[in-house]
């Protein structure tokens, strides 16, 4: 990547600007902005607000959480305050952040959306939230938990995502039959911050589930939290 990294900058003083279009070069810079950033966003901690309901049954439930990443890159959640239907939290926001928890332990490097792991394909720009992005299209390589097919978008200016979309390739629970997403980020600092998740997520128990969840106040070198990976906090 270091040798990719040179030809890159070689390649940009002799062509001029043109070379940023070519798809190689896009996601080189994309590989290079997403290490740095993944280093840069250890530590931290964010708010978590999850709305989610089950259509056919009519139930409804909201949960306010602080979602942690440790210095290893692990993922955990803090529940702080529930309110609604049962049924959705035990059955559908619990198993889901369960299921995140999951599969991001011990997969890391596996689980990052670059080409070691993904076939990219250049689709062209697009607009969102005022920034002009890349769009590829992603398929993984490997049926693996926690992969995904679908697009990834890459702001133009930083070479850092802005948004993700697709469905998981493999169910990471045996009670989630099919899971599909909309993940946005905002550029903030130079790190893209997640800043909202709407997914659509097929359930063995309780049919379909909706979740919609909004990421606000992200800090970084919080305390670690609790080791559990979802408490039940008073």
């Amino acid at each position: 990547m270091r040798i990719l990294s040179v030809l890159i900058a070689f390649a940009s003083c002799v062509l001029g600007e043109s070379v940023a279009a070519v798809p190689e070069v896009i996601v080189a810079n994309y590989c290079n902005a997403t290490r740095d950033q993944d280093l840069s966003a250890r530590n931290a901690s964010m708010d978590v607000d999850i709305d989610a309901s089950l259509p056919q049954l009519k139930k409804h439930g909201r949960l306010h959480a602080l979602r942690h990443i440790s210095a290893l890159g692990r993922i955990t959640y803090e529940r702080l305050f529930f309110e609604g239907d049962g049924t959705v939290k035990n059955q559908v926001i619990a198993r889901y952040l369960a299921a995140e928890v999951e599969a991001q332990k011990d997969q890391a490097p596996s689980l990052a959306v670059t080409p070691a792991n993904y076939k990219f394909k250049y689709k062209g720009q697009s607009e969102l939230l005022g920034r002009t992005a890349f769009v590829f299209e992603v398929s993984p390589k490997k049926k693996r938990v926690g992969l995904f097919k679908g697009e990834v978008w890459i702001d133009t200016a930083t070479y850092l995502r802005v948004q993700e979309t697709g469905y998981l390739v493999k169910n990471p629970s045996i009670f989630l039959k099919k899971v599909a997403f909309v993940r946005r980020y905002e550029i903030r600092g130079g790190i893209s911050v997640p800043l909202q998740v709407q997914s659509v997520v097929d359930t063995r128990l309780v049919g379909k589930a909706e979740l919609t969840i909004d990421f606000s106040n992200y800090s970084v070198d919080m305390p670690e939290p609790a080791s559990s990976a979802f408490t039940d906090g008073q």
